[in-house]
């Protein structure tokens, strides 16, 4: 299974939407949003896919947000995911409490660790996980996203 990771949308649908053609151009199957949603149109145009979210930093509205994910079919955690996908246990948490996102990595219980905040796209190997912040789709010098293949772990994060 092939998932699309996006973080840090902001509110900013344009640059969200073109994150959208990118992950349609890999058919990724599901969508995993690290933070930092800024508001419910962002919610709008991942519906299309399974997507599941954490509240970063900035998504004040969080009632609003969770309403609207929920009734898009989408999956939203707080600030802080753990689930299971294609036989993978995934971890999301936004970033900014870096205590917490140090202790997923170190547990080494997940297959993929998943974080945002920083604006920066980062993938590296920490024993048996795969670290990965996709970057950001605003406020960046490039806007990424990453795609990641739940079975072989092959991993890219490719400009929006």
């Amino acid at each position: 299974m092939q998932v699309g990771i996006v973080s840090d949308t902001h509110g900013q649908s344009a640059f969200a939407q073109a994150a959208a053609y990118v992950l349609e151009s890999f058919s990724v199957e599901q969508v995993l949003h690290c933070g930092d949603i800024g508001s419910t149109g962002i919610v709008e145009i991942f519906s299309k896919w399974p997507t599941h979210y954490v509240f970063g930093n900035t998504d004040d509205a969080r009632e609003v947000l969770r309403e609207a994910i929920e009734a898009s079919g989408g999956f939203c955690y707080g600030t802080m995911a753990d689930f299971e996908l294609d036989g993978r246990r995934i971890g999301i948490t936004h970033g900014d409490d870096a205590a917490l996102l140090t202790r997923m990595i170190r547990s080494h219980e997940y297959a993929l660790v998943c974080s945002g905040h920083t604006h920066q796209k980062l993938a590296r190997q920490d024993g048996p996980t795969l670290v990965l912040n996709p970057g950001a789709l605003f406020r960046a010098t490039q806007h990424t996203v990453a795609i990641v293949d739940l079975q072989t772990m092959q991993h890219e994060i490719v400009g929006v």
